[in-house]
């Protein structure tokens, strides 16, 4: 078994997509409409090995949390790019998009890590 993809709604689709591609170099698919349920739209992002990524959208999505705010749901999504250096060079490129959460670090668990934030307030941890 694998994950094949994971889903996350968003208020703002182009952004969202704009933002993992730039910063994670995914490769978006095309946006899908729904002719069923008018105004649900997503996007497919693939990363260049493993499961994709789903980014949806819908008018009737309440407004977003408060960023920092715990809520229902997952809590963080975590990407490995397969370094140090690499968590390091992604960290200094999300701290120049004030995206940076945590400064990359070894965690007390053995994981080094920096975490980053969406521009919906969704935590990323960026590990090895």
């Amino acid at each position: 078994m694998r994950i094949a993809h994971v889903a996350l709604w968003t208020r703002d689709l182009d952004r969202m997509v704009a933002f993992w591609t730039r910063l994670f170099g995914l490769t978006p698919g095309s946006v899908y409409a729904s002719a069923r349920r008018p105004g649900f739209a997503s996007c497919f992002l693939r990363f260049p090995d493993g499961p994709t990524f789903e980014l949806m959208t819908a008018p009737w999505l309440p407004a977003a949390d408060a960023p920092g705010e715990d809520r229902p749901g997952w809590a963080h999504v975590a990407i490995s790019v397969g370094s140090e250096e690499r968590v390091r060079d992604l960290a200094v490129r999300m701290a120049d998009e004030a995206a940076l959460v945590s400064a990359p670090r070894w965690t007390g668990d053995g994981f080094y890590e920096a975490v980053v934030r969406d521009p919906d307030g969704n935590l990323v941890e960026i590990t090895i």
